[in-house]
């Protein structure tokens, strides 16, 4: 296809956000109005919803056995791939939308209407999947583990930060919970006859500490007391703390655990306490597909905006969209919305301000275009596939 001829076809898209973009807008402006916790977005899916289906999108709800799931689908004509548009709404507690999930849900669903509208003849089928609980709630693991993603040929979403980027990674991760327990005494009468908790859990975040000089530059552990005990005059006979574990990949992930649990179970035996160990949800590293990321950044291109590359160390967390690139093709880009750092109160206004709204738009005119790339153009969809095949093959 001539170049000239599929930019002017991809201006037609962008076009098609320029009609919708007042509705994106309030449905985003709403959002943010109303935070909602993870498993708990009922508002935030009455409104993508209620427009996808005002849109001509069948909608499916409680996917996966979760309530806030859903997935809004349209299909055109048959015979091409089935392109997944990912959407986040949850919020942060305290900080509500500090992570611009308002713009994450939104922005998927607006580029799915628009890509209907500007080709509802297009060889394809696209679902807006609703993805529940990002921040910690790992809801697209639930949806992995029901075989949700599994009939797509590609998954895409953007996510809004201080810089445009379309191949920034994330660390595989594990949160647990450590239970100690001990045995409550009076601390000044009768100290012998107690078992500290909290000297288990001191021990255990000293001893972690310990280990940080023998792990490797990608490892990230991270934790909290969250109960130290009820009186300074009791010992403390059950005490809590919460950890995060991160690394490069699963493999790795896999044996700086049990690093850290050996710390804790020994820190606890060497008092006399026990410990019991809840882990959570397994967030796998985020395999970015390169074909794929491309086509993004060019779509982007297209529309005036520079394209930055990752930090070359650091500057990474964890995602459950991990889980999806280990399933299917997916990119995970980052669309700039002004200069705040996510998960603070100066990014929650970010994500009300203009700039956060021009993100929006930018965000759904890349995602209509590439996958419009995908349904168009059948060499760049086999080289992404092959691409997968390969990692798939190495990992």
């Amino acid at each position: 296809m001539d170049n000239e001829v599929k930019i002017n076809e991809k201006r037609k898209i962008e076009e098609a956000v320029d009609l919708i973009e007042k509705d994106l807008r309030d449905i985003a402006m709403k959002i943010h109005a109303n935070p909602e916790l993870g498993f708990e977005e009922y508002k935030a899916v009455e409104w993508l919803t209620g427009y996808l289906k005002e849109q001509g999108f069948t909608i499916e709800k409680n996917v996966a056995n979760l309530e806030t799931a859903f997935i809004g689908t349209w299909e055109g004509e048959p015979g091409g791939p089935t392109i997944g548009i990912l959407a986040e709404y949850d919020a942060l507690p305290g900080i509500g939308h500090a992570c611009g999930h308002n713009i994450i849900g939104t922005s998927a669903v607006g580029a799915a209407v628009a890509l209907k509208n500007a080709y509802p003849y297009l060889k394809g089928k696209i679902k807006v999947i609703g993805t529940p609980a990002e921040e910690g709630g790992g809801g697209k693991i639930y949806m992995c583990d029901d075989g949700v993603f599994n009939d797509l040929d590609a998954a895409m979403m953007t996510h809004p930060k201080d810089r445009t980027m379309v191949l920034r990674g994330g660390l595989a991760c594990i949160r647990a919970v450590f239970k100690f327990y001990g045995k409550e005494s009076h601390a000044a009468s009768a100290p012998e006859n107690g078992i500290s908790a909290l000297d288990a859990m001191i021990n255990s975040f000293v001893a972690i500490n310990g280990l940080r000089e023998y792990f490797t530059d990608d490892v990230r552990v991270h934790g909290i007391i969250t109960n130290g005990g009820e009186a300074p005059n009791v010992v403390p006979g059950y005490s809590e703390a919460s950890f995060i574990i991160r690394a490069s990949t699963r493999k790795n992930l896999i044996g700086v655990k049990e690093k850290v649990y050996n710390a804790v179970k020994g820190s606890s035996l060497a008092v006399g306490a026990t410990c019991e160990i809840e882990e959570g949800l397994l967030y796998a590293e985020r395999n970015n597909n390169v074909t794929l990321a491309h086509l993004y950044q060019r779509n982007l291109e297209l529309q005036g905006i520079t394209v930055y590359d990752p930090p070359k160390q650091g500057g990474v967390g964890s995602s459950d969209i991990g889980n999806v690139g280990q399933i299917v093709p997916t990119i995970h880009p980052y669309i700039r919305i002004g200069d705040a750092g996510t998960h603070t109160l100066e990014f929650t206004e970010a994500t009300k301000s203009e700039g956060g709204m021009q993100g929006l738009t930018q965000a759904a005119k890349a995602m209509a275009m590439t996958t419009y790339d995908l349904c168009t153009d059948t060499e760049a969809l086999e080289q992404m596939k092959e691409e997968f095949s390969l990692w798939k093959t190495n990992n």
